[in-house]
C-alpha cells in the first residue's frame, strides 16, 4: 500500500484524536481546540492535495469521511460531558444521527448504482464550517482575552451547524428518493 501526501494527512487526523481526549482530560481546552482545528485544517488539506496533485485514492476516498467522523463525534461527546444541557446533547445527536443516516444512504445509493445523487452538496461544506468552527470555541470554552465570549459564540454556531445539519439530511435524502423515482 503505498501511502501519499493525502492519505498521510488524513492519517495525522485520526492520530490527533486522543491527543485531543487527552489535552482535554488534563486540563488544557486552549490545547484541544488548537488540536482539532488542525485537524480540521488536515480536512480541507487533504482533499486539496488529493485533487491538484492527482493523487486520490480509494484508500483515501474512505479513510478522509471517517476521519471527519471520528474527529467530530469525539468532540461532541467531550462536549456533551462537559455541559450536560439538554439541547446541547439534543444537537449532537442531530449531528451524529446526520452523519449515520447520511453514511447509510451513500453505501445504499452506491449498491443501487446511484452514488452521484448523494456526491457532496455546497451546503455540507458549510455545515462543515460551522461545526468545526463550533466545536473549536465549545472546546476552548473560555472567555478570549478576558472579554470574547467564546463559548456563547460556540452555542450560536451550534446552533447555526445543527440547523444546516438538518437542512442539507433532508436535500440529501430528497435527491436520493427523487433519483429512485425517476428510475
Amino acid at each position: 500500500m503505498n501511502i501519499n501526501l493525502p492519505t498521510a494527512l488524513t492519517l495525522l487526523r485520526i492520530a490527533m484524536i486522543p491527543l485531543m481526549v487527552v489535552t482535554h482530560y488534563m486540563g488544557h481546552p486552549l490545547v484541544t481546540a488548537i488540536i482539532f482545528g488542525l485537524a480540521g485544517l488536515t480536512d480541507w488539506a487533504d482533499g486539496y492535495y488529493a485533487r491538484k496533485l492527482n493523487q486520490e485514492s480509494r484508500l483515501g476516498a474512505f479513510l478522509d469521511p471517517v476521519a471527519d467522523k471520528l474527529m467530530v463525534v469525539v468532540a461532541l461527546l467531550l462536549i456533551v460531558e462537559r455541559e450536560a444541557e439538554f439541547w446541547v446533547t439534543l444537537a449532537a445527536i442531530a449531528i451524529v444521527g446526520r452523519e449515520v443516516i447520511i453514511s447509510a444512504l451513500r453505501e445504499w445509493m452506491a449498491e443501487v448504482g446511484q452514488r452521484g445523487k448523494v456526491a457532496v452538496a455546497f451546503i455540507g461544506k458549510v455545515k462543515t464550517t460551522a461545526q468545526i468552527i463550533a466545536l473549536i470555541f465549545l472546546l476552548y470554552n473560555q472567555p478570549l482575552f478576558g472579554v470574547i465570549p467564546i463559548r456563547e459564540l460556540g452555542l450560536i454556531a451550534l446552533a447555526i451547524a445543527t440547523a444546516l445539519t438538518l437542512i442539507s439530511m433532508v436535500q440529501y435524502l430528497m435527491g436520493a428518493f427523487k433519483g429512485m423515482n425517476n428510475e
